[in-house]
């Protein structure tokens, strides 16, 4: 039998306006492009929202933070989310990023969304709509166990079509972390290819001294030195299971992520909350 997706689901679709409106004032993709190459592999046409380094292709946000602050009051306004003062900063992590070579902020971005009501597909197709509008093609699903990364891969394979036949067939590669294939992180790097590593935040903390040490195969690299060049934007699973430690955090800071968007529905630390539950309630699909 063959699932059918609904992609007309109004609550879905507010949450997947929520995180795209967030980059409200980035270039589209269809506005503007560069073109550039890299030994051994052709970029071709890139977005802006892409960003050539030496070790390969990262997502590039070019508004500021006052903009993201602006934008995040917005959506909140919208989905009358009461929010702190509004003159307060939004919510994050100031992380050094080592490709631009300078402190950044890193934002965190929650959407509260109940059990049952397709979050999954949520944020997959927020994906699509990211990379579609915007060029960034870097992601990172970061879940908490086995159990739910192996859900959110069939997850990917299972609404591959769905979401091929809504974004004109756009071509995107997953794969799972996997500290005894780390030359893999090469491709993640320089793939102008929507990629989506999808991490198991307990494996990757106890594997990290193997992201973290020089190899032969990545031309004398660290692993995560391909991770950071991609400035991934993070994605994460229930973050209450997550994040909930000082070394999970340290973690994720050392992907030296574009930006965090947490989805769940007992959220432990609703940072810069803009979707929650009542809203976004409604059936499975």
């Amino acid at each position: 039998m063959k699932i059918q997706f609904d992609a007309n689901q109004p609550f879905q679709r507010i949450a997947v306006s929520a995180v795209v409106d967030l980059f409200d004032g980035q270039p589209r993709a269809e506005d503007a492009f560069t073109v550039t190459k890299f030994t051994g592999d052709a970029f071709g046409s890139l977005g802006l929202g892409a960003e050539q380094s030496e070790l390969g292709l990262g997502n590039r946000l070019l508004i500021d933070d006052a903009i993201l602050h602006a934008n995040a009051r917005k959506i909140q306004d919208r989905n009358d989310i009461e929010h702190p003062d509004p003159a307060q900063p939004l919510e994050g992590w100031t992380l050094f990023d080592a490709i631009a070579n300078q402190p950044r902020l890193c934002p965190h971005f929650s959407t509260e969304m109940e059990t049952g009501t397709g979050k999954t597909y949520v944020y997959l197709r927020t994906i699509y709509e990211l990379a579609t509008r915007y060029s960034f093609k870097k992601f990172i699903i970061v879940v908490p166990s086995v159990a739910i990364r192996e859900g959110v891969l069939h997850s990917i394979e299972i609404m591959k079509e769905h979401f091929r036949g809504l974004y004109n067939n756009l071509p995107v590669e997953h794969f799972v972390y996997d500290a005894k294939r780390v030359n893999r992180l090469r491709q993640f790097a320089t793939s102008n290819t929507v990629q989506i590593q999808v991490i198991n935040i307990d494996k990757f903390r106890k594997d990290d001294n193997v992201i973290f040490k020089e190899s032969d195969k990545l031309s004398g690299r660290q692993p995560i030195e391909y991770v950071q060049a991609a400035r991934p934007i993070v994605i994460i699973d229930e973050p209450q299971s997550v994040d909930n430690t000082d070394k999970s955090q340290e973690a994720i800071k050392a992907l030296n992520p574009l930006c965090t968007l947490r989805y769940s529905a007992t959220h432990k630390n609703p940072y810069n909350l803009w979707c929650t539950g009542w809203t976004l309630s409604g059936p499975l699909t």
